[in-house]
């Protein structure tokens, strides 16, 4: 590959791309192991595709924020290095995809230039920190979130606490109680509270989850001032790095830790970590998202509306007053999520005269334009349906979440995508009223792991497959019963029943006649749901789950045109046998690097983790040696001291636990950043000799 320079303003970005450079030659070259090299890609937001040779880019966007110029750059950089499509993920991100490894780094480049960055999109880290699309305009907020969620992501990015977690740590701010950015399915969750003083402060939400095995979070401070929130998630994240499982990823998120020792130790401990905190009180700066350019007030051009129906629904279902008086949301339904990149020039030119320059991405994968006058929106209207963006229906049963499957994902079993639209076509042809319905959600997932959100769906589905004889057919696991209840409660999904795929619509008609058949006036989906119970529904669709009356066209997936088949994408893989030791040891000696160039720059609490890092890996490269191969750092202090110190082996002035743990004892002082740096520089250097005897002997 050729050798890649960029010259950008800020030194770090600059440092962090053309380190990423470095580590794909190096791993071209054999040098770095698969897996390392997977999970410093993956933090650059580099994500291995199911096809072979290509990368998915996931493009960190926090809380969703976009201008016009970050869009349309956004947009360059898709046709230069990618497929001419944007895909908006339901964590507010842009994904684009089919991008040559090699590429990413001079591509990162490109959209830093509008101060774009891929940086932790992906892999063990805090993942893009997700807010209301509403936060700001919101006309029930308290106060907006904004700033808060930008001081969260701009706090924790590069931060050395959260660079090599067991898995991904996940943190949302919803605008109110109404609770849009789900707070219960997250790590954190955070829902803004005033006192009657007018003291702002959060309600805070632990331990949520979706994937396979949905866990909905604690309740954990009902009223946290808003000085204490970034302190608060400090805390919290350096118990789950210390505690967290590393190596069964199936474990490795914080609602299985809180499993495994329980809610009560996991708050002690994150107690007893506040005293090593960079900052005990982190004020915000509440202008630090100030209020977009918005168009000059005009006369407006009459316009002639073709399809009055469609414009009013339009009005009922995706337009809003916003708090400012005189000023209207709207929303925009994206298919898919999927925006080509010529229409995203084409939507910028048909949206720039009436709205602010900033767009929301929702977590339903559409769009959120601000601060529109009531006399724009007819022209906005006819902008929007030149270039098919106009549906109605926002966030109804017609607006169906969904991620992208088997279309580009390595885990995807079955086809999400194009039976989302389907799905969306029996609604608008066949149960058009439900368009004005925002209560019930339909998301689809490729796979159990609910990137498309079906777990809190009332009417989800995700990608399976069934056996038939000696065949296999796509199918779909369909779950009913979950969302939104408010100001942090919130319900998961049940698995019902299993159906072959192409009986999705099936099930779809099946739900929507009996609800409509059977609900009681005013009820709600759940209370419905709850009054018939699960066996009721199972009952109901069983018929669809019958195998023996399959067709052909049944083992072939929506949007296919060959028989199913399951099969998971391929990796990377570098193709050479790498000494795991010394892999660690080299990451040993890069880790005391950043612990002295912290040191170096005045960040005594970064070098002091940077330090703790270095020997936690240096122990683990020894404790490998002995094939003992723990799966928390925690387990790496306790076995370090089992298998070396205890019996000798290994000399230090006390045990490893008490050298290792002063970091949660000690204030991040200049005086103990002096004192942990110097312990960590010794002991690396012993474990190295150590290594060099046992390999010499």
């Amino acid at each position: 590959m050729q050798s890649f320079r960029t010259e950008l303003e800020n030194p770090v970005v600059e440092k962090d791309i053309i380190d990423l450079e470095q580590k794909i030659r190096a791993f071209r070259e054999g040098k770095i192991h698969d897996e390392k090299f997977r999970s410093l890609r993956l933090a650059r937001g580099v994500y291995g595709q199911r096809q072979p040779g290509v990368q998915m880019v996931r493009i960190k966007l926090p809380f969703g924020k976009v201008t016009f110029k970050q869009l349309l750059r956004i947009a360059d950089v898709s046709d230069e290095y990618a497929s001419h499509n944007l895909h908006l993920t339901t964590r507010q991100d842009i994904q684009i995809h089919y991008v040559s490894l090699d590429r990413t780094p001079q591509l990162w480049a490109e959209l830093e230039r509008d101060d774009i960055t891929l940086r932790e999109a992906c892999g063990n880290t805090v993942r893009n920190v997700t807010a209301s699309p509403t936060a700001g305009i919101d006309p029930k907020e308290p106060f907006d979130v904004s700033p808060y969620a930008q001081a969260t992501f701009e706090y924790f990015l590069r931060n050395p606490i959260c660079q090599e977690m067991g898995r991904k740590f996940k943190i949302s701010f919803s605008s109110g109680d109404d609770d849009t950015a789900f707070s219960y399915v997250h790590d954190i969750g955070v829902i803004p509270k005033l006192k009657d003083n007018g003291e702002r402060g959060f309600k805070v939400m632990l331990g949520g989850g979706l994937g396979a095995q949905p866990l909905l979070a604690s309740i954990v401070e009902e009223f946290l001032p808003e000085d204490q929130l970034i302190p608060y998630i400090e805390s919290v994240i350096r118990v789950f790095d210390r505690y967290g499982e590393r190596n069964n990823r199936n474990k490795a998120r914080m609602k299985y830790l809180i499993q495994k020792i329980g809610l009560d130790e996991v708050l002690r401990l994150t107690r007893e970590e506040r005293i090593a905190n960079k900052v005990k009180t982190y004020p915000i700066n509440r202008d630090s998202i100030g209020l977009p350019v918005i168009p000059n007030a005009a006369s407006y051009p009459e316009v002639t509306i073709s399809n009055p129906l469609r414009y009013e629904q339009w009005l009922i279902t995706n337009v809003f007053e916003q708090k400012q008086k005189d000023f209207y949301g709207v929303y925009i339904k994206v298919p898919v999520g999927d925006i080509p990149t010529d229409t995203a020039r084409k939507l910028v030119d048909a949206i720039k005269p009436y709205v602010a320059d900033e767009i929301r991405i929702t977590q339903n994968q559409g769009l959120l334009l601000k601060f529109v006058r009531k006399e724009a929106l007819p022209a906005l209207y006819n902008g929007l349906t030149e270039i098919d963006l106009s549906a109605p229906g926002f966030d109804s049963p017609a607006d169906v979440t969904t991620c992208p499957g088997t279309d580009t994902c390595n885990l995807g079993i079955s086809n999400s995508m194009t039976l989302s639209k389907v799905l969306e076509d029996v609604i608008y042809n066949e149960y058009e009223e439900f368009i004005f319905n925002r209560e019930i959600k339909i998301k689809i997932s490729g796979c159990m792991n609910s990137c498309g959100q079906h777990g809190l769906a009332h009417i989800g589905f995700h990608g399976s497959s069934l056996k038939a004889g000696l065949k296999v057919l796509p199918s779909v696991q369909v779950l009913l019963g979950g969302g939104t209840v408010g100001n942090g409660v919130g319900r998961a999904a049940e698995k019902v029943i299993k159906v072959p795929a192409k009986r999705a619509t099936h099930v779809l008609r099946a739900v929507l006649d009996n609800y409509k058949q059977n609900s009681i006036a005013n009820e709600t989906f759940h209370n419905y749901y709850d009054r018939l119970g699960k066996d009721y529904f199972y009952q109901l669709l069983k018929p669809l789950a019958d195998l023996t009356t399959l067709k052909e066209d049944e083992f072939v997936d929506w949007g296919h045109e060959e028989t199913f088949v399951t099969a998971i994408g391929v990796g990377e893989c570098a193709g050479v046998m790498i000494d795991l030791v010394a892999t660690l040891l080299y990451e040993s000696d890069e880790k005391l690097g950043w612990a002295n160039e912290s040191f170096k720059n005045g960040a005594w609490s970064d070098a002091i983790y940077h330090s703790y890092n270095t020997m936690i890996s240096s122990a683990k490269a020894l404790l490998l040696d002995k094939n003992v191969n723990s799966s928390t750092q925690t387990g790496i202090i306790r076995e370090f001291d089992t298998q070396y110190v205890d019996n000798g082996e290994f000399s230090l002035d006390g045990s490893f636990s008490d050298l290792v743990l002063q970091i949660n004892k000690n204030e991040p002082s200049e005086e103990f950043a002096t004192t942990y740096l110097q312990a960590a520089t010794g002991f690396l250097n012993n474990v190295k000799a150590k290594r060099e005897a046992l390999v010499q002997s």
